[in-house]
């Protein structure tokens, strides 16, 4: 049996699912999903990260969070966390960058939220440290202060679509149609998550609604109001979902979402309002890629990795520096979102 016929025979069984449904199994099945399955990074994989672009990405945002830890009084213990860790290189370039400020990997207990027992896997092959723990859920976060970093985590939660259909909304369903998967709409019915966005759309409009995100903030949140730290979220998306920004992506080009389930990336764009909506702490305005990166000194770091390289490396070395923080690469195209207590400052690079 394949995904696509344990779809198919769901949608028989029960009617058509939601796209959340739909995303769900895809991304997440534990025999046939995306995740469970395959190495979906780099070059040979889907679709490249920025940690795998370049060591330059990684080592700044261990030093943002390290300077949070400093400003915040140097505790003496406390988690440094990521969620949907991939491969494990962005932590593996925070733990080396942070090892020059003293104390701070010390007193880390680090912790990787992964769901996928495959990449969890690789992750251990990756990142060393003499306190590091996987666990599936941010339900597991110990009550401490919390450093977090989230790139490209959220675009990944299963998310529902509505049609706007005068002041009631139709839902997006997946069903079966001559043997295919196809899309569709329900019935239009009272949505009441979704009563403030009467105000800013249209009949036909497109708003999309991530269950999962506010308990994930929620929890994140809590720990960081309570104990202090900060959080940094880096994805793809903007302040309000508006839109029908639901994509596949395979061999780094777009694909059907329907056509093959479980062979593609899924994912929406991330929105931000609902993230801030959901905390519990303070946060900063959102803030593009490519000006934080600059902020905290990208181009500096890159100029003297430079000194060191030639020919093709050298090349590869400036297309990364590019790619990381050009407005028409992913310098505008991503989006970063600071999470931290009240009484203390935002981390360094980004405003409120």
């Amino acid at each position: 049996m394949s995904l696509r016929d344990h779809i198919v025979a769901r949608v028989a069984a029960d009617g058509p699912i939601t796209l959340a449904d739909y995303m769900h199994d895809c991304l997440l099945h534990p025999t046939f999903g995306y995740y469970a399955t395959r190495d979906p990074f780099g070059a040979a994989g889907d679709f490249v990260t920025a940690p795998e672009i370049s060591q330059m990405f990684g080592e700044l945002i261990g030093l943002c969070l390290a300077q949070c830890w400093i400003e915040q009084g140097r505790p003496t213990a406390f988690t440094l966390a990521e969620l949907g860790p991939g491969r494990g290189t962005l932590m593996a370039d925070i733990l080396r960058a942070t090892a020059s400020v003293p104390g701070f990997t010390d007193a880390a207990h680090v912790l990787m939220i992964e769901a996928s027992a495959h990449l969890a896997a690789l992750q251990q092959r990756t990142v060393t440290h003499p306190r590091i723990t996987w666990r599936s859920t941010v339900d597991d976060l110990p009550h401490a202060p919390l450093f977090l970093v989230a790139n490209e985590f959220f675009d990944a939660l299963p998310a529902h679509q509505f049609q706007r259909d005068g002041k009631r909304w139709r839902e997006r369903q997946i069903g079966v149609k001559n043997g295919a998967l196809s899309p569709g709409l329900g019935p239009a019915l009272v949505q009441r998550m979704l009563d403030h966005r009467l105000d800013d759309t249209q009949d036909g409009d497109i708003v999309e609604y991530t269950p999962g995100l506010a308990p994930i903030v929620e929890t994140i949140t809590d720990r960081i109001a309570s104990y202090g730290g900060a959080a940094l979220i880096f994805d793809y998306g903007d302040w309000r979902s508006l839109g029908d920004t639901f994509q596949a992506m395979q061999a780094h080009a777009p694909v059907d979402p329907f056509a093959e389930p479980g062979s593609a990336d899924l994912t929406t764009h991330v929105d931000f309002e609902a993230v801030t909506r959901a905390a519990k702490c303070a946060f900063t305005r959102l803030t593009p890629q490519g000006v934080f990166l600059e902020r905290l000194g990208i181009t500096q770091r890159a100029n003297a990795l430079a000194q060191h390289l030639k020919g093709d490396a050298l090349q590869a070395h400036i297309d990364a520096h590019r790619r990381l923080t050009h407005p028409d690469e992913m310098g505008n195209l991503f989006k970063v979102l600071g999470l931290f207590p009240p009484n203390a400052a935002p981390p360094p690079g980004l405003d409120i």
